[in-house]
C-alpha cells in the first residue's frame, strides 16, 4: 500500500534530518519564528461560501512528475493574488519532489496561510513547520495512533499551527472528532486503488458537525465538482493537480469559484 510507503520513507528521511539538525536545534529555530493564532484559520474556512486551498505540487504517485517545469513561487503568487484561501505545499520529497525549502520561501512571499502537506509521523515535524513559516499542518488518521494524533493536535495549537486532519472513512472521521479536530479533510481517493469519488466527501461531510470545518481533497476539477461540494455544505476544497495543469491559473482559480 502506497501509503505504508510513504511513511517507510518519511522515517528514513526523518533519521537522516535528526543527524543534521537535532530536536534541541529545530525546537530553537521554530521558537524565533512567529507565534499565530490558528483559531485565525479555523475562523477564515468558517465564514461563509466555498474556500479554495490552492496546492503548489511537482509530482504525485498516481501522476507521476505533473509539473517538469516549477516556478514555485510564482505559482504561489498566482494563487495568492487570485483568491485562494491558503496554500498547501508539499514537503516530501521521494514521491512528491517536494522540499520544506519551497514551504519557507512562500510562507515569506504571500498573504495567505500555508500548509505544510506531508506525512506527520514526529513531532519533530511540527517544529519544522513553524520554523518554516507554516500556519497550517497536515495530520493523517490513518497513519496515527490515537494517541499520536491527541499529542500533535495539541502540540501543534501551542505552536500556533491549524491542524487539517485527514480522514478517509467513517471510522477516521470518529477519531479524527475524538482526538479534537476544528479543521477535517477527506480525502476523495482511495489510497488502496487510486481510484477517485466526490460521494467520499459528500458521505462523510453528514457526520461533522457544522461548526467544525469541512475540506474536501483530491479529484475536483471544475466549477461543476465545486457546486456540487458546495451544494452538501462543504467548506473548503483543496485541489492541486487542476490547477498545477493549468496554463492560466488566475483563469482556473476563478472558474472554479464562479467569480
Amino acid at each position: 500500500m502506497i501509503l505504508d510507503d510513504l511513511v517507510a520513507a518519511t522515517t528514513r528521511r526523518l533519521e537522516r534530518e535528526q543527524q543534521l539538525e537535532s530536536l534541541t536545534d529545530v525546537k530553537a529555530r521554530a521558537a524565533k519564528a512567529e507565534t499565530k493564532n490558528p483559531q485565525l484559520v479555523y475562523d477564515r474556512f468558517n465564514a461563509p461560501g466555498i474556500h479554495l486551498i490552492g496546492e503548489v505540487k511537482k509530482a504525485s504517485p498516481s501522476k507521476g512528475l505533473i509539473a517538469s517545469d516549477f516556478p514555485y513561487l510564482e505559482i504561489a503568487r498566482d494563487y495568492d493574488q487570485n483568491g485562494v484561501s491558503a496554500i498547501s505545499v508539499l514537503t516530501e520529497p521521494d514521491y512528491f519532489k517536494g522540499n520544506i525549502h519551497y514551504l519557507q520561501e512562500i510562507a515569506a512571499a504571500v498573504s495567505v496561510p500555508v500548509l505544510r502537506k506531508d506525512f506527520v509521523i514526529s513531532d519533530y515535524m511540527l517544529y519544522q513547520a513553524k520554523a518554516a513559516g507554516a500556519s497550517i499542518v497536515l495530520l493523517i488518521v490513518a497513519i496515527l495512533t490515537d494517541e499520536q494524533l491527541h499529542e500533535y493536535l495539541m502540540l501543534a495549537h501551542q505552536l500556533g499551527l491549524a491542524a487539517l486532519v485527514e480522514a478517509h472513512d467513517e471510522n477516521e472521521i470518529k477519531r479524527a472528532l475524538a482526538a479534537g479536530a476544528k479543521m477535517i479533510g477527506v480525502n476523495n481517493r482511495d489510497l488502496k486503488t487510486f481510484t477517485v469519488s466526490l460521494d467520499n466527501s459528500i458521505r462523510l461531510r453528514q457526520l461533522v458537525p457544522t461548526d467544525i470545518a469541512f475540506i474536501a481533497e483530491s479529484g475536483i476539477h471544475n466549477r461543476k465538482d465545486v457546486q456540487t461540494l458546495e451544494a452538501h455544505h462543504v467548506n473548503g476544497i483543496l485541489i492541486g493537480e487542476a490547477l498545477m495543469t493549468a496554463p492560466d491559473k488566475a483563469d482556473k482559480i476563478e472558474q472554479l469559484l464562479g467569480v
